[in-house]
């Protein structure tokens, strides 16, 4: 096993929970493997706050709290967001037109700690060069840190 610390991305946890789709199984699987594993695994305060908002837009409170509580248990550290990732993110949207802000935020906090990896199914950090993004789906195929990865 790697000793390399895994960004886990909002999306891998709302497909883990939600309905039928193609990313639902592999994303419970990625997830179950990372546990299994041991892999250190961190997330940001914008995640937490990116299933609250899209729970209660669709006024679906339990499963937020049932999502919310998931990332916290799997994670090993929750990142806060300062100013000073909220700069960076200014500076990462400025040099990468495809990212969204929140995307933005992620990678900022990410560089701030020092994390490379992103457990995500979102190919907009595909070209961000500061992080390698890591798909679910080949996530729970091989072993964390091998070469595919």
């Amino acid at each position: 096993m790697s000793d390399a610390a895994y960004f886990l991305d909002a999306n891998v946890l709302m497909y883990a929970a939600g309905a039928a789709h193609p990313l639902r199984e592999p994303c419970r699987r990625a997830l179950q493997r990372a546990v299994d594993l041991r892999v250190r695994l961190v997330t940001d305060a914008e995640v937490l706050q990116e299933i609250l908002h899209r729970y209660a837009a669709i006024r679906r409170l339990e499963v937020a709290e049932t999502v919310y509580r998931s990332a916290v248990d799997v994670c090993d550290e929750v990142l806060p967001v300062t100013e000073r990732d909220t700069a960076r993110a200014l500076d990462l949207l400025r040099a990468h037109a495809h990212l969204t802000p929140r995307d933005a935020v992620h990678v900022a906090t990410m560089e701030a700690a020092g994390v490379q990896l992103v457990l995500s199914a979102d190919r907009d950090f595909d070209g961000v060069p500061s992080v390698q993004r890591v798909d679910p789906m080949s996530f729970g195929g091989h072993p964390v840190g091998s070469e595919e990865d």
